[in-house]
């Protein structure tokens, strides 16, 4: 497969859809039912709406919008803050005059409170010694990244086959092997895409990376804005729903267990029995919850769809949070700690500082991928004495005290997300892709970060997904003519295999 181009055969580009006559209205029937109210769902809407198209009900299984811009209130009583157990990051803002973040335009509009992290020189670097000075294997990392995400990029440029991300560090000569050199690949690459390069395409990664981060690239900056915002991070998403969305345009506290579509249009059935109809439908479940059959879809999603969708991955991304009656730690907005165990509670981050949340007592680590389904195997008490001993490596002049709080979300556990965003294994191909986008009949439409190409895992990939979905079925709606997004049922070799 490593020596062997692609070719596609085309099943159907832009095909135009011929839609029968909706059935009749009845008190449950909407034009489109948006099922999923995060961020592509909410865009959705709002282009529809933006199309004269108001008869739509976007349905939520939490009871707020938002999506995995999910907040908590942390902390020992009468002294508790707003934290985020998902998003956190408006990530690549804009440089200059270019290009905005669409999240960042929402974020000034709406006046969200955010400050700019500085992921590479505010930090310390510690290992199981203590603090230890390792910041030139730290900054060798980040030329190693930057040397791969070019060489992807350039990949795509020449027309070669994928390969797994280490594949692409061994070509630019990087392979950590001691724990600070490990630990600094992890903060480069795992840390953003919450899987090992083992896992991961080269291609679709650099793409990922590239289409946000690079100016010159297609991107918008490589700056980050990290919310503070006491509303939540979710509070820009809810501020732009208020704009356009009435009461009776939302059902929340709704769980779908079952879609049935046909060439008529689709029923929708709640876990309480409730059944909703459409003439259309635009689903923005998460790839793990696609992948997890949570979902019932009668008749089931053909072949080529599942095959597209379970070629995918989820990745997990578990932020753990520590109250302290008293801050000990670093006074940098980061620190990287460097295990023998590759991954094991790698990067910490003090929201104790000016800036942030100062006077919180409030420090979290993040750990991803395996290590995060691990973690979601163990009990509350188990996860916060591993923590509470490598603080202990970290700071071993120092007693560390009992935290006052703790908590962490089991993400690949909640059957509403079965992870936090998607990542794409090695072996990408554009024409499979495709066809996790790709609509099911006249009927059925699919949105969400990761049904995006270039901006997988990101707020602004389900963003643009949610805008582009929600024109493509108002111009169904309204009758300006319904096109069928293109598939590729059967992707082939351009060669065949030998033995």
């Amino acid at each position: 497969m490593r020596t062997c181009s692609l070719r596609f055969f085309l099943a159907a580009v832009s095909v135009g859809l011929a839609l029968a006559p909706p059935p009749p209205p009845t008190p449950n029937h909407r034009s489109v039912l948006i099922l999923g109210g995060g961020v592509a769902g909410i865009i959705a809407a709002r282009t529809l709406h933006e199309q004269g198209i108001d008869d739509f009900l976007i349905v939520e299984a939490r009871n707020e919008l938002g999506g995995r811009l999910r907040s908590k209130r942390f902390g020992a009583e009468g002294r508790q803050v707003t934290v985020e157990l998902g998003a956190n990051w408006i990530q690549g803002t804009q440089e200059e005059d270019g290009p905005a973040n669409p999240i960042l335009i929402l974020a000034r509009k709406h006046g969200l409170n955010a400050t700019q992290s500085d992921f590479y020189e505010s930090i310390q670097t510690y290992d199981e010694t203590g603090p230890v000075d390792f910041m030139d294997i730290f900054n060798k990392a980040g030329d190693a990244f930057t040397d791969l995400t070019i060489a992807g990029g350039a990949r795509v440029q020449r027309n070669q086959v994928d390969s797994s991300c280490r594949t692409g560090y061994s070509i630019v000569d990087s392979k950590p092997k001691t724990p600070h050199e490990m630990a600094s690949e992890y903060y480069m690459f795992d840390w953003e895409y919450a899987q090992t390069p083992e896992q991961t395409s080269w291609i679709a990664s650099s793409w990922a990376n590239n289409f946000t981060y690079s100016a010159s690239a297609g991107g918008f900056s490589d700056a980050n804005l990290f919310s503070t915002d006491q509303r939540g991070f979710k509070h820009f998403i809810h501020a732009e729903a208020a704009t356009f969305l009435s009461p009776s345009q939302t059902l929340l506290n709704a769980t779908v267990r079952s879609i049935a579509h046909s060439a008529d249009g689709v029923v929708v059935t709640l876990v309480d029995g409730t059944r909703l109809s459409a003439d259309f439908a635009v689903t923005t479940f998460s790839i793990g919850v696609l992948q997890n059959d949570d979902v019932k879809f009668e008749p089931a999603l053909p072949a080529w769809k599942k095959e597209a969708i379970d070629s995918m991955a989820m990745g997990t991304y578990t932020k753990i949070f520590l109250q302290f009656e008293d801050k000990f730690w670093f006074d940098t907005q980061f620190a990287l700690y460097a295990d023998r165990e590759r991954g094991r509670y790698p990067v910490w981050q003090g929201l104790d500082m000016q800036g942030f949340l100062p006077g919180s007592g409030i420090v979290f680590a993040t750990v991803t991928g395996d290590f995060s389904t691990r973690i979601e195997a163990m009990s509350d008490a188990a996860v916060q004495a591993e923590l509470l001993s490598i603080l202990g490596s970290m700071f071993p002049n120092t007693p560390i005290p009992t935290p006052t709080a703790f908590f962490f979300p089991r993400w690949r556990a909640d059957p509403l997300y079965r992870g936090s965003f998607s990542n794409w294994p090695a072996g990408f191909v554009g024409a499979r892709q495709g066809k996790v986008r790709a609509n099911v009949g006249a009927r059925l439409w699919f949105a969400g970060e990761g049904t995006s190409r270039t901006h997988f895992g990101f707020l602004h990939g389900a963003y643009f997904e949610g805008q582009d979905i929600g024109a493509r079925v108002a111009r169904c709606v309204n009758g300006a003519g319904c096109e069928s997004l293109p598939v590729v049922e059967d992707v082939v070799n351009a060669a065949p295999y030998v033995v």
